[in-house]
């Protein structure tokens, strides 16, 4: 019996990766983007605790005016504190988590956003015994190229 790897069939090219790299639309033509292509476990940002999963969801997409992430804050994991330059938006998929936003934090759970201001100084942090999954978007300072 002949088992082969799927590196060796993508290598070659008997078979094909099931979502090919996005490529620039035509003008007023969306983009699909599968967020498992997007995936990346990583520590989270800003000086932040612990480790995440990462899906920078429209990082894949030229000439974009915003930002819209999916972040997997596994336990113990946090968002570090830092100061935004524009206004964004937290969403709770699951899990929880406490905001915290000038020195105010509120405890938030599925379902809950948080609205988070330009020129606020910002952090989360997963509590509880469960993964907390956010979506994330602020809008770029300039479009992307």
């Amino acid at each position: 019996m002949l088992v082969l790897s799927l590196a060796v069939l993508l290598a070659a090219g008997a078979v094909q990766e099931s979502h090919p790299a996005p490529v620039s639309p035509p003008a007023g033509v969306g983009l699909v983007i599968h967020e498992a292509d997007t995936m990346v476990r990583q520590p989270p940002p800003h000086n932040g605790t612990g480790m995440s999963t990462a899906y920078r969801i429209s990082g894949v997409a030229p000439n974009r005016s915003m930002e819209f992430r999916k972040r997997i804050m596994h336990p113990g994991s946090s968002i570090g504190l830092h100061v935004i330059a524009h206004d964004e938006v937290y969403h709770v998929i699951s899990g929880e988590g406490d905001v915290t936003t000038d020195g105010v934090t509120t405890r938030m759970k599925a379902g809950d956003t948080a609205y988070l201001y330009d020129g606020g100084n910002v952090g989360i942090q997963q509590v509880g015994a469960d993964d907390l999954v956010l979506i994330i978007a602020y809008p770029l300072a300039r479009r992307t190229d």
